[in-house]
């Protein structure tokens, strides 16, 4: 298992060791001992997965704290476009996005720590996509920033127009007017 950063602090891409022969492949999609080992201090305590089809957008969004997540987010089957922001007051990167193309055939993750906000779009004609959180789903604490901020400026790679979006998603708040209480080495 190896960690890759990314442009923004905190936020890593994982690449699992991948064995592979005639009879197909096998891969730990998460061992505690081995994310411990990369420098990963979080318990896991949810799994979540959904199916989407081509042109679906989720998010994005996030829990305030103290029921912020962080995520380990993989696909099962399928292309996504996954989509973080940094919403940690003071970051170096407050405001900046971050897209990762995660697919089936890389068996690549994303490793999103608390303080960002998460969403995706599928690429492929359906997705299945499975993601860890160490916090409970707490509605209360649910928040979200709209998929189309232009201050934020997010290719989705899906036309707007056959862009799939839930109703709460589509009256989310523009980031300017957010409600986060993260701040860039907080802990969360």
């Amino acid at each position: 298992m190896k960690k890759i950063e990314t442009p923004i602090p905190d936020l890593f891409i994982i690449e699992p060791t991948v064995f592979e022969d005639s009879r197909g492949y096998f891969f730990e999609a998460f061992n505690t001992d081995k994310f411990s080992a990369l420098g990963f201090d979080v318990q896991f305590v949810q799994d979540n997965e959904s199916l989407s089809s081509r042109g679906v957008i989720r998010g994005l969004h996030y829990q305030l704290a103290p029921y912020a997540q962080s995520k380990l987010v993989r696909v099962v089957q399928g292309v996504i476009l996954d989509v973080v922001v940094d919403i940690r007051k003071n970051s170096p990167t407050y405001g900046k996005h971050f897209t990762y193309e995660l697919n089936a055939a890389s068996k690549h993750q994303l490793f999103i720590p608390r303080g960002f906000a998460h969403g995706f779009s599928v690429l492929s004609e359906t997705a299945i996509v499975n993601y860890k959180c160490d916090a409970l789903y707490n509605a209360s604490a649910e928040r979200g920033i709209r998929f189309n901020d232009p201050d934020i400026g997010v290719d989705w790679r899906v036309n707007e127009t056959d862009a799939i979006v839930s109703a709460k998603d589509n009256v989310l708040p523009l980031f300017k007017s957010i409600e986060t209480n993260f701040v860039y080495g907080g802990n969360y």
